[in-house]
């Protein structure tokens, strides 16, 4: 089993004068992850890596995003707020969302965001609300069935809400060419979380063939194809990463087989990745506040699935080191819990780690996406702070820890929050 190894030490979690719980972020690692996702694909001339805003939705982090060279892919009306916040301008934002209301449309379009069409009806809705189309438009693609790598299957699309059947999008792209529509780009997103180098390779074939035929059919050329995102991360110390630097020639191998002999070397690609981007970058740091002995021995933490829902929704595996213990043998087994009144507000079940005592930091990895975003309010638990773990070694408090007065905010209703 390969080793998983905190990116912080002991002594660096007891120089930050901020209580526990709070998410740390790594900045070296996420501008060295960006280098390296730029670099796997700098083959080709327009490619751009927009960020999935929803990850990670920080604009300290997205500034940083942004000194490496990446965009802002964002789903909703605050995420389009929060990336021209940070500094991001017109076709460096690309607004892709479903059920959407007429406000977001309109926002996105005055800001020149490369906006992605999810469903047919959308092209009535935008020219209903709206007005004029912008002279680029993104359609996204779902093949429908099953989506599979080699003969395993990755996803449904079948049962996916997301994106156009293929006689919609060849539909869809007459229509917007017929109301002035100049450039057209394709997304598709058809897994999540994938542990193999070749589902770019494969969705970026599926588009590309696409293209072509659309090409034909409507005289439509594809300006950009955008492979979203899925590509995943190793939670587990045994879950061999993917390589970004295969993936990306990969790409360039089905570009080269596909695009080129049919005169569309001109195609640009996009991604628009989160986990993979922050993922690994990020750790949940919670301090151990009681051991409890009944049939089975509990950790209770200062966080809860409020800091971190990925555990108790998912079920999902995420690894945990003991500050300070990292070398010591995984002799005792614990359900590493929170304190919610929820049975499902577990870190880990019957999990081996090194002997634990109150007062023990702990850190819970790869939630530098999909973490703090996903934090809620259950039982009146307040959301905690993000620290960036500069790359000259010093932190800065990026968002500080939500108070009772937070949580009160939005009531009409007198609280005294006095003691």
């Amino acid at each position: 089993m390969a080793d998983k190894k905190p990116f912080v030490t002991l002594e660096t979690i007891q120089k930050i004068p901020h209580k526990t719980p709070y998410h740390i972020y790594d900045e070296r690692g996420i501008r060295l992850c960006a280098r390296d996702v730029n670099r796997a694909f700098s083959w080709n001339a327009g490619f751009k890596e927009y960020f999935a805003v929803k990850a990670t939705p920080n604009p300290r982090i997205l500034q940083i995003l942004k000194e490496e060279g990446c965009g802002a892919d964002c789903s909703s009306l605050t995420e389009l707020m929060l990336a021209r916040a940070a500094g991001f301008y017109g076709h460096e934002i690309m607004f892709s969302s479903n059920a959407t209301p007429a406000e977001e449309f309109v926002y996105a379009n005055k800001i020149g965001a490369l906006i992605n069409f999810d469903d047919y009806s959308h092209i009535e809705f935008f020219k209903k609300h709206v007005g004029q189309f912008p002279d680029t438009i993104s359609v996204r693609y779902n093949p429908g069935g099953a989506f599979s790598v080699h003969s395993q299957i990755m996803d449904t699309p079948a049962d996916a809400k997301f994106g156009l059947t293929k006689e919609q999008v060849i539909s869809a792209f007459a229509e917007l060419r017929a109301e002035g529509v100049k450039n057209f780009g394709l997304h598709s997103f058809l897994a999540s979380n994938t542990l193999t180098n070749d589902y770019y390779p494969r969705i970026a074939e599926i588009l590309f063939e696409l293209a072509v035929e659309l090409r034909e059919k409507t005289g439509a050329e594809v300006g950009f194809i955008n492979l979203s995102g899925g590509v995943g991360i190793p939670y587990k110390p045994e879950d061999t990463p993917n390589d970004i630097l295969k993936i990306g020639e990969g790409v360039r191998k089905a570009y080269e087989k596909i695009l080129l002999p049919a005169n569309m070397g001109g195609i640009a690609i996009f991604t628009e990745m989160g986990r993979f981007m922050l993922g690994p970058y990020g750790h949940l740091i919670s301090t151990v506040l009681h051991k409890k002995n009944i049939y089975k021995t509990y950790v209770g933490l200062d966080a809860s699935a409020v800091n971190l829902m990925r555990p108790a929704i998912y079920g999902a595996y995420h690894h945990i080191s003991v500050l300070g213990k990292e070398n010591e043998p995984a002799t005792e087994t614990y359900d590493v819990t929170g304190a919610l009144c929820e049975n499902n507000d577990k870190f880990a079940k019957s999990r081996q780690l090194p002997p634990i005592e109150a007062g023990d930091i702990v850190a819970i990895h790869d939630t530098g996406a999909h973490g703090h975003a996903m934090g809620y309010n259950y039982n009146g638990k307040l959301r905690s702070a993000e620290i960036l773990l500069k790359e000259n070694g010093e932190t800065e408090v990026i968002r500080r820890a939500e108070t009772a007065e937070d949580y009160f905010a939005t009531l009409d209703f007198k609280i005294d929050t006095s003691l």
